[in-house]
């Protein structure tokens, strides 16, 4: 536990998702093997069970994978934004000399898959598909450059992480704006209205979970029924949550000097006397409230969640959205030109566009190369960031309509995530020292 509490916040973080990213690959072969096995039938079934609630005589219901998909992937993007606004007001984001080389590595490494993919698909139903080879997999990756150790340098690790992190904003955004069909602006004012209602609730600092709990409920509900996409919400909802704590450190301490000093004018302070004294539990419970207030909200609230996204919500996003059915029909045209734009996205464009970007930003000096690090570290991260796999596969159901257009786009990212996860292992395992540098 002491070995535990002694690592930085950053340290849990790469843990969390470097052992969540093996859960995730169990997940998505449970699915593929079991989409393809003879209880695909059930495997189907199951995804399609609808389960829904009864309110005000009306039956709200979807299906079991829906639910996953819009449902718990909601707190999956509520972490991705908790991450994000931790990033720009503490951490790697939050200068402009410190963001310049992850956020233009990121654009380049997003921008240019698309266009590939765009070059194989310029017309017809699977030119909405161009979002797909945009994203990267952070858990994977990061779970891939786990495997090499200590023989990682801090600002490599920094720099994956970062640039994976813009380009989640980058995704979310793309989401946001490109794949939503149809706006109801009434659903949207309903939910502005919650949002508000939710930012009354944190600046207020109340301790009922309750009302932040309904308000943000109200927020997903109303983009259910928006025309953008659900998870936005959790989004939209972490950027009202302070990374920062609620008072400030000469506060803090102030409070618990004067706590601990009527305390102890109390009389012998025991765990008996806690049960009849009430000066003494209210004193305490002062100090408790001092030392909560202290503690970040948006810190916390990442934290705790981490395992669950980790190891319960991506799992089983992988789950009912990794089952191709591997059929003839739809391996005849493979690979098609969704094949030829995904794959040549993922593994060829975000090389290009992360290595030509973070080289500019280099060469016209408005960033500084990550200490310890090298070009060929940084080439290996560009590989490792072609594995696009959750965003990936989130955003064909998105973007392409035909069940067998994304069936061969699950495949295309199956294929060239597997690859990127590979070359990328390879190229880093070469090109790093053979002893700590971190």
């Amino acid at each position: 536990m002491e070995q535990e509490s002694g690592k930085s916040f950053f340290e849990r973080f790469v843990h969390s998702q470097a052992s969540g990213s093996i859960i995730l690959i169990a997940a998505a072969i449970t699915a593929v093997v079991w989409a393809n096995s003879k209880w695909a039938e059930f495997y189907h079934y199951l995804s399609h069970l609808e389960i829904g609630v009864i309110f005000a005589g009306q039956t709200y219901q979807m299906g079991l994978a829906h639910w996953v998909k819009d449902g718990l992937m909601t707190i999956f993007f509520f972490v991705v934004g908790l991450e994000i606004k931790r990033e720009v007001l503490l951490g790697e984001l939050s200068s402009l000399r410190k963001a310049s080389l992850p956020v233009l590595a990121a654009i380049g490494g997003s921008v240019t898959p698309a266009l590939l993919y765009f070059y194989f698909n310029r017309s017809g139903p699977a030119l909405s598909g161009w979002g797909i080879p945009m994203a990267t997999d952070i858990a994977f990756a990061i779970g891939i450059l786990a495997l090499l150790g200590k023989r990682v340098p801090t600002g490599l690790k920094i720099f994956l992480t970062a640039l994976a992190i813009v380009d989640d904003l980058i995704a979310v955004l793309v989401i946001a704006i490109f794949y939503t069909a149809q706006i109801h602006v009434k659903s949207l004012v309903v939910a502005a209205i919650f949002l508000l209602l939710f930012y009354m609730a944190v600046k207020s600092k109340t301790r009922r979970p309750f009302l932040y709990l309904f308000p943000a409920i109200g927020v997903w509900a109303s983009f259910m029924v928006s025309g953008i996409h659900a998870t936005i919400a959790g989004v939209l909802i972490a950027l009202l949550v302070p990374v920062k704590s609620l008072i400030n450190p000469g506060q803090f301490l102030e409070q618990i000097q004067k706590g601990i000093e009527k305390l102890k004018e109390t009389g012998p302070l025991t765990r008996d006397s806690l049960t009849y004294n009430k000066q003494q539990w209210q004193l305490v419970q002062e100090i408790y409230l001092a030392a909560d207030d202290m503690i970040p909200p948006g810190i916390f609230l990442e934290k705790h969640l981490h395992p669950v996204q980790a190891f319960i919500i991506l799992p089983l996003f992988a789950l009912f959205a990794a089952g191709v059915t591997i059929s003839a029909d739809t391996m005849a045209s493979f690979p098609g030109p969704i094949s030829l734009g995904v794959i040549s996205g993922l593994i060829v464009g975000k090389q290009i566009g992360i290595m030509f970007f973070s080289w500019l930003a280099i060469v016209l000096k408005i960033a500084d190369m990550p200490q310890g690090v090298k070009w060929s570290n940084i080439w290996g991260v560009s590989i490792l960031a072609g594995i696009g796999f959750t965003m990936s596969i989130f955003i064909s159901e998105l973007g392409l309509d035909s069940p067998k257009l994304v069936d061969e786009a699950k495949i295309s990212i199956f294929i060239a995530s597997f690859l990127a996860g590979v070359a990328g292992y390879l190229v880093l395992r070469k090109t790093l020292p053979g002893q700590a540098n971190a």
